[in-house]
């Protein structure tokens, strides 16, 4: 395991999905967003560059509402 790598994790209701996402990448800190079901199983991973066009993430986003309108509880981990 890389010691350099840091992981932060956030449970959030489906409806609040994609708001919480946003605000993740606005804030720029985070190399690769990754969002688990509530069993913890991995359901979207996705890379995050710096300078990201919001053209480029609105595939990611539309992924992130169909994902959110399924699901109850979700689990995001960011890696720094």
């Amino acid at each position: 395991m890389d010691e350099n790598k840091k992981t932060e994790e956030f449970k959030v209701s489906g409806e609040n999905l994609v708001a919480k996402i946003k605000e993740i990448i606005k804030a720029g800190n985070a190399k690769k967003v990754t969002i688990r079901g509530k069993e913890g199983n991995e359901i979207l991973s996705f890379p995050v560059t710096i300078g990201v066009a919001g053209i480029v993430l609105a595939p990611i986003f539309a992924a992130a509402g169909a994902i959110a309108a399924l699901a109850t509880e979700c689990t995001i981990v960011i890696e720094k």
